[in-house]
């Protein structure tokens, strides 16, 4: 169920809204807008989370990380050249 807010919001930050979206489409821009912070908010709260489930050494990788990476991208059959 769609819910109205009542927001205040800076004449000139509305105006680069309506430079954008046009003032019929103010609402789905928002809207838009909105979902991409909850995403984006989203996606971070991940990465904290994550955030040293790595162990700092031990890998396949530390010694040479870039020889690793390309062993890595021929080992893969879907690579083209």
């Amino acid at each position: 169920m769609p819910m109205r807010l009542h927001i205040h919001v800076d004449d000139s930050l509305m105006a680069q809204v309506d430079a954008i979206s046009g003032t019929r489409g103010r609402t789905e821009f928002i809207r838009n807008a909105l979902r991409a912070a909850v995403a984006h908010h989203r996606r971070w709260e991940l990465v904290e989370k994550a955030a040293g489930a790595i162990r700092d050494h031990g890998h396949a990788w530390d010694s040479d990380p870039a020889e690793w990476v390309r062993r890595q991208r021929r080992s893969d059959p879907r690579r083209l050249g």
